[in-house]
This record gives structure tokens, C-alpha cells and sequence, in this order.
């Protein structure tokens, strides 16, 4: 069987135009299981009690960003190896690097491609056919 069969995804975005752009790439890719959160608190809380296996998460979004969401994911132990991409409109080093440092599986930059967001998914997870 596939993996994009039995991969368990969380979508984390605020926007809901940018939720819907990552949910047609995802639904190009054959990815099924995805789940979606407007917010890092509200996705963490989810996350603790039903870990997936790949979070595709913003950067930018009030209260809880991107990077605290993957930080707060690595310190907890039922959610620490959940992978992780952050896409974000604005990478630069600081960012990068702070996410590198918390333990980021990879990100892309907005705008991006379904092909993009699917190799860099793959990246991760490896060949989802």
C-alpha cells in the first residue's frame, strides 16, 4: 500500500485562502488523511492527544507561531518525532536556524507549487506512491 494512504497529516494555517492552496496540493498528491487547524494552540492540543505523522505548519499566526507549535511539539513526548515543514512568506537565517535549532524537518516558501510542497513533503516522509 502507498504511504500517502496511511500518512496522517495536520495542516496548521490561520488563513483559511492558504489552507485551502495547501489542501488542493495535498489533494493532488493523493494525500487523504488531513486534518486542518486555524491556530498553533488549538493544533497542539489536538496533536497531544492524537499525534500525526507530518505537520504542515505557517509561520506567521497570532498567539502561538509556526516555530513555538514545532517547539512546543519537540518538548512533549508524545509529540516529539512528528515531522515537521514550515512554510512561511518571509525565511530568512534567524528564522531557519531557530527552527533547525527546535528540530524543523524542512520548509518552503510562499509562493510555492504543488510540486514543491510534494517534494519537499517527500523529503521528509520519502516516496508517497
Amino acid at each position: 500500500m502507498a504511504l500517502k494512504s496511511n500518512l496522517h497529516v495536520m495542516v496548521v494555517d490561520d488563513m483559511t485562502i492558504s489552507r485551502s492552496l495547501i489542501e488542493q496540493a495535498l489533494d493532488w498528491a493523493g494525500l487523504v488523511n488531513v486534518q486542518y487547524e486555524a491556530n498553533g494552540e488549538n493544533a497542539f492540543r489536538r496533536l497531544a492527544a492524537a499525534p500525526v505523522h507530518l505537520v504542515i505548519s505557517d509561520y506567521n499566526m497570532p498567539g502561538m507561531d509556526g516555530l513555538s507549535l514545532l517547539e512546543a511539539l519537540r518538548q512533549n513526548p508524545s509529540t516529539q518525532r512528528i515531522g515537521f515543514i514550515l512554510i512561511t512568506g518571509t525565511a530568512n537565517r534567524e528564522m531557519i536556524e531557530r527552527g533547525q535549532r527546535a528540530g524543523m524537518n524542512n520548509f518552503i516558501a510562499k509562493p510555492f507549487t504543488k510540486e514543491a510542497l510534494l517534494r519537499c513533503i517527500e523529503s521528509v516522509t520519502g516516496k508517497l506512491q
